[in-house]
């Protein structure tokens, strides 16, 4: 079974490979939480099902469930699914699992992962002592070997090109209610101790009203070594517009830690997007949690999608543009089969389909 480190992957010669890279499964979180979820959970439960059932016709999928949902979830799950009883406090398997990391730059020989700090993005909630938790269960489960990392870092607040190289955003990492004891460049330093790193690339903002203080899984995202996938938005006068120029200056004047400069491809930010009435009526609020209210903008993106071994799900969330942003994704991954899975249930909890699911690489 799995132990407790005290080195670094970094030390150990490990490193996080590329989500693209071959993955031996991928671990979800069952949403129920009515102050998060509208009607009880019940059509985010759905979506929830849609996105398994999609990675699963590709891949293992384990998804971790309440004590007390264990039968609906499994009821309703298709039966390839693996159901594990696993308490967590929301559904956001990305923010709290394990990052999972292999040794060298093959990736063989075994599997370990990354258990980060946990403070429900900056204090969102009260209450965060089973999320916190979360990562070094899926590790028992995994057999894998864990590392502590002494870094508050939610696992949508990074994005690797499996050769070095860390995608990242200062709203995030710099934000005052994650690390404030640590200056930028000890942050640095912990990023490549634990990723396996030698270069990070900081982008600024993340896309606007986003609960967890911009991470860069909903902004940017590489598709390949030395190529980044963009959303930026198209009207001057919107403020998405300003927050993807400013990243595209940063990504064109960055270089990789190969030291190649960047290809830069773009996809259009959907919306903007707003809770209606009907949606805010169905959340049960309670005190100590983020509340969900009428008009509120959400924070939608197409980046923020899941690549299977064999497809590439990602969210539909505008008719607008969904059409569009499929050709950017098929262009991104023209091998892998595309699926676009109704997301707005998700988007409605605060994230979408890539905050839910936590890749499990391949190691062999």
């Amino acid at each position: 079974m799995g132990a407790t480190l005290d080195s670094t992957p970094a030390a150990d010669g490990w490193r996080m490979p590329a989500e693209w890279e071959p993955h031996a499964g991928c671990w979800m979180a069952w949403p129920y939480r009515p102050d998060n979820w509208r009607d009880g959970a019940a059509p985010a439960q759905r979506a929830f099902v849609a996105v398994a059932e999609s990675i699963a016709a590709g891949e293992p999928v384990s998804v971790g469930v309440q004590a007390e949902q264990f039968e609906r979830a499994r009821a309703m799950l298709p039966g390839a699914v693996r159901v594990v009883e696993l308490s967590t406090d929301d559904a956001w398997m990305r923010d709290i699992g394990p990052t999972f990391v292999t040794p060298g730059a093959a990736g063989s020989g075994g599997l370990r992962g990354v258990d980060w700090r946990f403070n429900a993005w900056g204090g969102l909630y009260e209450d965060w002592t089973r999320d916190e938790r979360a990562a070094e269960k899926v590790l028992e489960v995994e057999g894998a070997g864990r590392y502590r990392a002494p870094l508050v870092l939610e696992g949508g607040s990074i994005h690797v090109d499996g050769e070095g190289t860390v995608l990242t955003t200062e709203e995030c990492l710099l934000n005052e209610n994650r690390n404030p004891e640590l200056s930028r460049e000890q942050i640095e330093r912990a990023l490549c101790d634990y990723l396996g790193a030698s270069k990070v690339i900081w982008l600024g903002r993340g896309v606007p009203c986003d609960e967890t203080d911009g991470h860069v899984d909903n902004l940017a995202c590489f598709v390949r070594p030395g190529v980044v996938l963009l959303a930026v938005g198209e009207d001057p006068d919107e403020e998405m517009y300003e927050v993807g120029e400013d990243a595209r200056l940063r990504l064109q004047g960055a270089t990789d830690a190969a030291g190649r400069e960047l290809e830069v491809l773009t996809i259009p930010a959907p919306g903007p997007l707003y809770i209606e009435p009907g949606e805010a009526a169905g959340v049960m609020p309670r005190p100590g949690t983020h509340p969900r209210r009428a008009g509120d903008r959400l924070a939608a993106s197409y980046v923020n999608f899941y690549p299977a071994n064999s497809r590439v799900v990602y969210p539909l969330l505008d008719e607008r543009f969904d059409e569009r942003a499929a050709e950017v994704i098929a262009s991104c991954f023209p091998e892998r089969e595309l699926v676009g899975v109704p997301a707005r249930e998700i988007l409605l909890g605060g994230g979408n389909i890539h905050c839910i699911t936590q890749q499990v690489p391949r190691t062999s």
